[in-house]
C-alpha cells in the first residue's frame, strides 16, 4: 500500500500546524508521509513543544519551513489548520483533496504562563479530537 502525502499549513507553522504534524505522525504511523509549513514561517513554539510533550509526543526536533519549500510537490491532502493560510495557500500540483479546519492561533493567548498554556492545551485537544476522527476515516 502506497503511503498518501499530507501537508499541513498554517501561517507561522510554530503552533497548530506543528501540533497536527505530530499528532499525525503518532496517530497514523507508516500509514501517511506528513509535512508541515507556513505562509510566514517564523519557528516553532516552545509552548507548542511543551504541551505535546505533556501528551507524550515529541515535537522539538520540527523545523518550521516556508510552504514555497513544498510547492511542486503531490499531496492526497492538504490540511489547513486556519483561515489565514486557507486564503493564502498556493495550489499544488494533483487533484488533492482540500481540507479545512480553523483552530485558534494559541500564541494570540494572554495571561500568566499558565493562562496561556491552558490555551495551548485546549488547542492541543481539538486538534487531536480532530485528527484522531481525520486518521480512522481516511
Amino acid at each position: 500500500m502506497m503511503k498518501k502525502n499530507i501537508i499541513v499549513l498554517c501561517t507561522g507553522n510554530s503552533c497548530r500546524s506543528q501540533i497536527a504534524e505530530g499528532y499525525i505522525r503518532h496517530m497514523a504511523g507508516e500509514r501517511f508521509n506528513v509535512v508541515s509549513a507556513g505562509i510566514e514561517p517564523s519557528k516553532v513554539n516552545p509552548r507548542a513543544i511543551q504541551v505535546m510533550q505533556e501528551d507524550g509526543i515529541d515535537i522539538s526536533h520540527h523545523t518550521s519551513d516556508d510552504v514555497q519549500k513544498y510547492v511542486g510537490d503531490a499531496f492526497d491532502y492538504i490540511i489547513t489548520v486556519c483561515d489565514n493560510a486557507k486564503e493564502r495557500c498556493p495550489v499544488f500540483p494533483g487533484s488533492g483533496e482540500r481540507i479545512h479546519w480553523s483552530f485558534p492561533d494559541p500564541a494570540d493567548a494572554t495571561g500568566t504562563d499558565e493562562q496561556i498554556l491552558n490555551v495551548f492545551r485546549a488547542i492541543r485537544d481539538q486538534i487531536k479530537s480532530t485528527l484522531e476522527n481525520f486518521v480512522i476515516t481516511y
